[in-house]
């Protein structure tokens, strides 16, 4: 089988050729100083499944809306972002400070909203949020842009890839900083300990501001019919049970995310649901939004809580898992046969009946490249004795 065609019927549900094993989104930090290749060269080096990751982004000029003359260097996943005239972001670079650190504005009629960033070379965070009155998330409701997706763009980019591996997306985010999830998106904007008080203190304000920004990733959803994406993600960290109890998942999370899971069936896109922290407590209820996927399943091990024995009995088979490999001690401080037992465990508790890919848990930035090449060779060894079904 092809990658993409052993991808494509584990997200069925199915037994491929062997197990898909693949990363998620390997980040510039290992590429650039561990690995010293690109992205794609990695998987082939590896003998990974590999994965596009893309995000075309295009203004809808019926309503005014441009590309940003001002953005300079193309942002995540090389996504432009979408203006009007009453809708410009500025950004200012802080001199003095360890790390760069950029003050950005959105220059609205009725005022102007600003956020400070932090980076460095592994992760960017908030030292300013977005949102800091109830009142502010009135100017993104009356005057925020939505993007459209490029669907030309996803599609020449998909015949060039072909068979070699999975097309796969996320659901739009604010644009500057922002998340796939609709709270997870709000937690970005105004943080997430601010949000959580706010649904004991202010609920319908909640509802509100989720209702805004729901209402943005619907617009670009609805656009992407015919998009040739293999995989969308929707979700983050910020909606797990590591951070929020089950009652705040079910009242503002799962209404709005189910309906926008909704759209992207309706418009023929996949959907994988992605928790990087708890998730045990909230399995049906993910499984319940009716998504493709589930994914990451961290381990015990590293401050999560997947147990993937358990999760594969819980979620229905129709729903692909993704992810459960633990990646900061297998990829590093042990042997290559530990490593290889660590696929094993993978492979046995969670992919043994297909509709599993094994992935690490989330992004890595060191590894030692030969416990890499153990990983992707033993999943290979991972095989299924059967004949696949017909692919769609």
């Amino acid at each position: 089988m092809t990658s993409k065609q052993r991808f494509l019927l584990a997200l069925q549900g199915g037994k491929p050729d062997r197990l898909p094993v693949t990363t998620h989104w390997v980040h510039e930090y290992f590429l650039r100083n561990v690995a010293h290749m690109d992205e794609q060269r990695f998987y082939d080096r590896f003998g990974l499944d590999p994965i596009l990751y893309l995000a075309p982004h295009r203004p809808d000029p019926a309503k005014g809306w441009y590309f940003d003359p001002d953005q300079g260097e193309i942002g995540f996943l090389a996504s432009r972002r979408i203006v009007a005239d009453n809708w410009r972001i500025r950004r200012e670079e802080i001199p003095g400070r360890e790390n760069p650190t950029t003050r950005w504005s959105i220059v609205t009629p009725k005022g102007v909203l600003t956020m400070v960033l932090e980076s460095d070379s592994y992760s960017s965070w908030v030292l300013e949020p977005l949102i800091k009155r109830r009142r502010d998330i009135e100017l993104i409701g009356e005057y925020a842009t939505a993007p459209l997706c490029d669907v030309s763009a996803v599609n020449r980019a998909a015949r060039e890839y072909g068979e070699r591996g999975l097309v796969r997306s996320y659901v739009c985010c604010f644009d500057i900083f922002g998340q796939p999830g609709t709270w997870q998106d709000a937690t970005c904007l105004a943080g997430t300990e601010p949000m959580i008080m706010a649904t004991y203190d202010d609920p319908q304000w909640v509802h509100e501001f989720l209702t805004i920004l729901q209402q943005r990733k619907a617009i670009y959803l609805e656009s992407m019919t015919g998009a040739a994406f293999d995989l969308l993600e929707l979700g983050g960290g910020s909606a797990s049970s590591t951070v929020i109890s089950p009652r705040i998942f079910d009242e503002f999370v799962a209404p709005y995310d189910a309906a926008l899971i909704d759209i992207a069936h309706r418009r023929g896109q996949r959907i994988a649901y992605h928790t990087c922290g708890g998730m045990m407590p909230l399995l049906e209820r993910i499984a319940a939004l009716k998504p493709d996927a589930m994914e990451t399943f961290t381990p015990h091990a590293m401050g999560g809580d997947a147990d993937l024995a358990q999760a594969r009995r819980r979620i229905p088979s129709n729903i692909c898992m993704i992810g459960g490999f633990d990646q900061y001690h297998y990829f590093t401080g042990c042997t290559p046969d530990d490593t290889r037992r660590e696929v094993r465990r993978c492979f046995e508790q969670a992919g043994r009946a297909g509709g599993y890919i094994l992935c690490p848990s989330d992004q890595f930035f060191e590894a030692d490249l030969r416990l890499i090449e153990a990983f992707a060779d033993e999943a290979h060894r991972c095989t299924y004795s059967i004949t696949p079904r017909h692919l769609r």
